[in-house]
């Protein structure tokens, strides 16, 4: 299934239907006065966050949504009912703007979050409201309003509690295919991951989700790559979880470039909990003391970086490939969980 996280769809909320314009008409009755109802309320357009869905993909084909119109007034006094409303269901992360202006409209967050995007419009009046001394047989009602018609921008933001950035081929999609549920394309080459992929760690009676963010190369906060299109998925996580490749020739520099390109998009991303993985450790030869002299020079150097490396910056060794140290991996990130986790809240909700 492909993924899509932005589209443009319109929506037209239900017009009020028109008001009756009828008299009243019985045997033996000539001349009955107005007794035209009002017309039914339109139907609104409402959003609706389903915990379901991942995806915008079914709005490529469905890109238009008319909502239906309050019935017309009735007779005898009667008004014409008012019409259900339309709910379009968008997965949890939606942000919706208005197209045409760009204004920010709203975000389903969460599970049960719902929002009138587009209001339908009123009923019509009968010619009973119409009705004077002077004109008492009134052949005028009201038509109805029309609903509100609008434009919207539909963008998906993932909602994770943890996301794996690194550059391409760093190990990410590995690493997520062995410690989750998730089991993606993984291949030997650089942009493996074109789609931002999901997994639900699990330990004991946590949990939590882990996003594989596509790999982020020198430039992306200026659309660079898809950079742009990636980035934004890192928004809401909790901790940032950075994979460097134990082989590169200065994971530091890794280390300062994937920070600075987070920084140039949101400054808030730089300052929220991390951990640092050096993946890949079957790939190199080295005695007891080759992870304590990496992680001293890491150490080092990070600490001319700016802003500079915690001191109590978590460091470890891992090999997603041959799965070497990842219980120390998920310890280690669960710990930094201290409140209900995302996952643990859509579980309790459902």
């Amino acid at each position: 299934m492909k993924f899509v996280d932005t589209v443009e769809i319109g929506v037209r909320a239900g017009h009020g239907g028109p008001g009756s314009a009828h008299f009243h008409r019985e045997k033996y009755v000539e001349k009955g006065g107005p007794d035209g109802g009002d017309g039914g309320r339109g139907a609104d357009v409402v959003l609706q966050a389903d915990p379901s869905l991942s995806t915008l993909d079914r709005f490529l084909s469905h890109k238009f949504f008319a909502a239906p119109n309050g019935e017309p007034g009735r007779s005898l006094r009667r008004f014409g009912q008012d019409a259900d409303p339309l709910v379009i269901r968008l997965p949890v992360g939606t942000v919706v703007e208005d197209a045409d202006t760009g204004e920010f409209l709203c975000e389903l967050i969460h599970p049960e979050d719902s929002v009138v995007i587009a209001e339908g419009g009123k009923g019509g009046q009968g010619n009973v409201h119409f009705a004077t001394s002077v004109n008492q047989a009134p052949t005028y009602a009201q038509p109805g309003i029309a609903g509100t018609e609008r434009r919207l921008r539909l963008t998906l933001k993932l909602i994770a509690d943890a996301g794996l950035i690194g550059l391409p081929n760093a190990g990410k999609s590995t690493l997520l295919s062995v410690v989750s549920n998730n089991n993606p394309a993984i291949g030997d080459y650089p942009f493996t991951t074109l789609n931002p992929n999901l997994g639900v760690l699990i330990r004991g009676e946590r949990r939590l989700i882990l996003a594989d963010i596509p790999g982020i190369i020198e430039g992306a906060s200026k659309g660079a790559g898809l950079g742009l299109s990636f980035l934004k998925h890192i928004e809401r996580v909790n901790v940032i979880i950075f994979v460097l490749d134990i082989g590169s020739l200065d994971p530091t520099a890794e280390f300062r470039m994937l920070r600075m390109e987070l920084s140039k998009y949101s400054e808030a991303l730089v300052h929220r909990p991390y951990l640092v993985l050096f993946n890949k450790a079957d790939q190199v030869e080295y005695d007891a003391d080759f992870e304590k002299n990496v992680e001293e020079l890491f150490r080092e150097k990070g600490r001319d970086l700016d802003p500079p490396l915690k001191e109590d910056a978590d460091i470890l060794f891992i090999s997603a490939k041959e799965e070497k140290n990842l219980d120390r991996f998920l310890e280690t990130l669960f710990s930094l969980f201290k409140e209900e986790t995302h996952a643990e809240r859509l579980i309790r909700k459902r």
